[in-house]
């Protein structure tokens, strides 16, 4: 069936490793000497379309070990594919309820690229047919197909000729054919032009496959030229479903441009004095992004190229204002900008000096208060003698004074609210001990004027 492998050879006693080990082994010694010297698998076309039907023909393997091999070997395959060709397609004829279809022949008749009218890409020729599966199969394609889309034009041909009084073959069947492959992208660079002489103000070249960074300046005389080539893996010119080149400006409005070709070459050239109302006359930095895509390119690109930064002159009055710009609806569940109060500049304070000679001159009358009392004596007599009602009367005066140093603290640390709060503890137990001492001191009173 055309299949091709390596077998191993039991030498000196070692583990006999089987033919998909073996092939396996050798595939991805030939893959990453490939990788060391830049270079495609240099081997016929044939050979690599029967290594393929090999891998292909297995099914699935018993153990872990062959399925890695098996997906391993055909990833070597795949990822070396533009140095040979694996193109193949397979045809399936039955009857309209599925029962097997009498002798008979497939031909490919002719090939059509979608859209276009030309000539036939293909000559007429005929599917070998495997009596294993049943099915026609066209092992190589021809060179003339290249990666895009295509319409097969196929043609059914009984071998037998009393079948055609029995089975209805109809007219010929059309297919279509997508071929994807990937591009090589090439000759990228991108430069800022003078409007009037078109020298190059300044240029670079472009990775597209890789990362970029440019960063540019221009101004509305001057101009922005973007450039590359795509060719297929034939060396034939690419042509995609889209390259558009898109300018984003730090304020979020977008514009785009579709990057025109002429046979290989595509270029974009931006005049910026003709596009001032169209970017609304916003300087600034843009952000500049290509796209290149298309369903037959297997390698489509959306890269960022980098920025320009673009001086513009001023806009006029009657000039068009930026759309405004649309608003997530989940931004409303997102954290809120903070808020931060503005409170009034603290008013100016006197010198420590003068309030301290405040805080002096109201401690002076109680100095007095208390000069006097000794000046006067003090009347010790009434104080109780009794443990009890000295007790309340001690208690009496250590609430007196934890008001007057509660009034201290007040001055010096606490705020209002915490005064008060502690002044309605002291005043209840004032209230108390004082009713208990003032209605000691009234009993006695009334013992002393009955006596």
């Amino acid at each position: 069936d055309g299949a091709l492998y390596f077998d191993d050879k039991l030498v000196d006693g070692h583990e006999y490793q089987g033919p998909l080990s073996t092939t396996s082994s050798v595939l991805r010694g030939l893959t990453a000497f490939a990788a060391v010297t830049a270079e495609n698998l240099n081997l016929p076309g044939d050979k690599m379309l029967g290594l393929a039907k090999f891998f292909l023909g297995i099914c699935v393997p018993g153990d872990a070990k062959d399925f890695f091999n098996q997906i391993d070997s055909l990833a070597c395959l795949e990822s070396n594919r533009q140095g040979f060709s694996l193109g193949s397609f397979t045809v399936g004829v039955s009857t309209v309820l599925g029962s097997e279809a009498p002798s008979l022949t497939v031909k490919l008749v002719g090939a059509f690229s979608s859209g276009s009218k030309d000539a036939s890409l293909v000559e007429s020729q005929e599917l070998n047919f495997d009596k294993t599966s049943g099915l026609h199969i066209l092992n190589d394609l021809p060179k003339s197909i290249d990666v895009g889309s295509y319409t097969f034009v196929f043609e059914v041909v009984l071998h037998e000729p009393e079948h055609e009084e029995v089975y209805f073959m109809g007219s010929q069947t059309k297919v279509p054919i997508s071929v994807t492959g990937l591009i090589k992208v090439e000759n990228s660079e991108i430069a800022v032009l003078d409007s009037d002489l078109g020298s190059i103000e300044s240029q670079k070249k472009l990775d597209l496959a890789g990362k970029n960074a440019i960063s540019l300046s221009a101004n509305h005389l001057q101009k922005l030229r973007l450039s590359f080539q795509l060719t297929t893996p034939h060396g034939r010119s690419f042509k995609p479903h889209q390259a558009f080149l898109k300018l984003r400006h730090e304020s979020k409005v977008e514009h785009i441009f579709v990057v025109g070709n002429s046979g290989k070459q595509f270029e974009i050239v931006l005049n910026f004095l003709g596009l001032v109302e169209k970017f609304f006359y916003l300087s600034g930095k843009y952000d500049m992004e290509l796209t290149i895509g298309d369903a037959a390119m297997e390698n489509s690109l959306l890269v960022a190229i980098g920025h320009i930064e673009l001086d513009l002159p001023e806009a006029p009055e009657k000039a068009p204002r930026p759309p405004p710009q649309p608003v997530d609806p989940y931004s409303r569940y997102g954290p809120k900008a903070e808020i931060t109060h503005i409170f009034r500049a603290p008013e100016k304070r006197p010198p420590q000096e003068l309030s301290l000679a405040f805080l002096g001159l109201t401690i002076l009358p109680l100095l007095g208060f208390l000069i006097g009392l000794l000046r006067l004596g003090v009347n010790l007599k009434n104080f109780p003698t009794k443990p009890i009602p000295a007790t309340f009367a001690v208690l009496f005066h250590a609430g007196i004074g934890a008001v007057l140093l509660l009034y201290v603290f007040f001055w010096v640390k606490l705020d209002l609210f915490q005064t008060l709060k502690l002044l309605g503890f002291l005043g209840v137990f004032l209230v108390f001990v004082g009713h208990r001492i003032l209605s000691h001191l009234a009993a006695a009173s009334a013992k002393l004027k009955s006596a």
